[in-house]
């Protein structure tokens, strides 16, 4: 069994036919974009917004007239009109697949140009996550209620809501601008393709949109990830590489999860050694995707360019250290750079961001495919279509559909197509995101623009400006407001003239 991606942004992360996978559970062919790291922070911990939170009578089903379809369920959405007036901009994050106060808490970008443009800020919760659920909270994991989880109809969400946020607001004249990372990304830059005459542009950071069906290669995002590595030290890059053989030959004694519960210093001890295996490999990962200039605490509190400090921990090391104990101590500034866990719970999540939609749309129509190359520092691997379809039609009595998502919104020879129909998108990608490599990094026409950076991470440009800010950083979030206030400026000339 082969791993597989599915976004940015923000997915649960499935690792290799070699790691058992619990009778319940669908393997993780897919890394969510970005998130699932997060799960096992208390839910008690909720960031102090400066929003108001309202809840929109939204329609269950838009595409259909069945009798359920005009079933009524509340969908979140916070808002900040501190520096609005009528007739200014409505600035809307497109939400992602989890709380959506998570992802309020992590845009402050949004927040630092609000005074400029004096906007509207909106903030909405996708459907089947957060607060959001249509069938209450204990959703049943079947099809019968997962079925209305999808894309198309998040889209739909979002028009509808806007749509009469803006007559509630007597605001019919405001242009709206979408905003969104990773997952959020994606749907920001499709909501602008599908919805032109709701929305004057979107800025689409972190978007793996190209990440389907052939368009780029399989193994690009380990590839990234292992490049993200092997470029600060060949020797971190060897030394974890090395770890997975040392990991897999202990599997083999009867004391090795004893001693790998001590030396991992679990909270319990470990059933299996996948998940040790899973712990450092999600370290890595996400540590790849967050590699930020400057400390942040997204997925977890981590110092400024994380992998290179988890280099300089392996780097250090005496030479007659084992790898495995290496790469422990690498991943350990993932999940301990606080210093306050005394131990690890390796095998024991919780899901307080509502996250578990996620593997319901990997299994339909968020298909991404993810293999592992002999220059990647994982073990090689293939996808297996077959495979992965049949633990699907276990779980939840559905087939994947893998092209579904280049039909409803393309993505085959996008720089042709976009060019003729397409218009005011900014896909932002940092070259250090392993998700960079499904994005957009070349313009396609004037108004389709891509600021590419190299040393950027996941949609690092949505972060809360800081004094510590690199020039780099600093120069794309104003040429991305430079863009924001062009098309402004082009709308508001119209409507003048109209």
């Amino acid at each position: 069994m082969a791993p597989c991606l599915s976004v940015f942004f923000l997915f649960l992360i499935i690792f290799s036919a070699t790691l058992t996978t619990p009778a319940n559970s669908l393997p993780t062919f897919f890394i969510r974009p970005a998130y699932q790291s997060l799960i096992k922070q208390s839910k008690t911990l909720k960031p102090k917004l400066p929003f108001k939170t309202h809840y929109f009578p939204q329609t269950l089903d838009h595409f259909t007239f069945q009798p359920k379809s005009s079933k009524i369920f509340y969908q979140k959405y916070l808002i900040n009109s501190h520096y609005w007036h009528n007739g200014a901009p409505i600035f809307v994050y497109t939400g992602n697949e989890g709380d959506i106060d998570w992802f309020a808490a992590n845009t402050g970008f949004m927040l630092d140009i609000a005074p400029k443009f004096k906007a509207l800020l909106v903030f909405i919760e996708h459907r089947f996550y957060g607060e959001s659920m249509p069938f209450g909270e204990k959703t049943n994991q079947s099809a019968n209620t997962l079925g209305y989880l999808n894309s198309q109809q998040a889209l739909a969400d979002f028009a509808v809501l806007i749509r009469s946020l803006k007559q509630n607001l007597s605001s019919e004249a405001s242009p709206v601008v979408v905003f969104g990372g990773s997952y959020g990304g994606m749907l920001a830059a499709w909501f602008r393709l599908k919805y032109p005459h709701i929305t004057i542009g979107a800025l689409a950071s972190s978007a793996p949109i190209l990440h389907f069906d052939k368009i780029i290669p399989w193994s690009s995002f380990y590839d990234a990830v292992s490049q993200d590595f092997k470029d600060v030290s060949w020797n971190c890059y060897e030394v974890i590489k090395g770890s997975w053989a040392e990991l897999e030959a202990m599997s083999t004694r009867k004391e090795a999860l004893a001693e790998l519960s001590k030396a991992f210093r679990t909270c319990k001890s470990l059933h299996s050694t996948a998940s040790a295996r899973d712990w450092l490999w999600t370290a890595f990962v996400y540590t790849a995707m967050v590699n930020y200039p400057t400390e942040a605490n997204f997925l977890k509190p981590l110092p400024a360019y994380p992998v290179q400090q988890m280099c300089k921990i392996i780097d250090k090391f005496p030479s007659g250290a084992t790898k495995l104990s290496r790469t422990f101590a690498a991943a350990s500034l993932y999940y301990n750079y606080s210093r306050s866990e005394n131990c690890f719970e390796i095998e024991h999540e919780v899901d307080p961001h509502g996250l578990h939609g996620w593997e319901w749309q990997t299994c339909t129509e968020m298909v991404m495919p993810m293999t592992r190359s002999k220059e990647s520092m994982f073990p090689p691997s293939e996808f297996d279509y077959k495979e992965f379809a049949e633990q699907c039609q276990t779980k939840y009595g559905v087939l994947p559909q893998p092209h579904w998502i280049t039909t409803e919104f393309g993505g085959q020879r996008i720089e042709k197509v976009l060019k003729r129909f397409g218009s005011n998108i900014i896909f932002s990608n940092g070259m250090q995101d392993p998700w960079s490599r499904g994005g957009v990094l070349k313009n396609i026409s004037a108004s389709i623009i891509a600021l590419v950076t190299e040393k950027g991470a996941h949609h690092v440009d949505f972060r809360s400006a800081t004094k510590g800010d690199p020039d780099w950083l600093i120069h794309q979030r104003r040429q991305e407001v430079e863009i924001i206030q062009k098309w402004l400026n082009e709308y508001y000339a119209d409507l003048r003239l109209s």
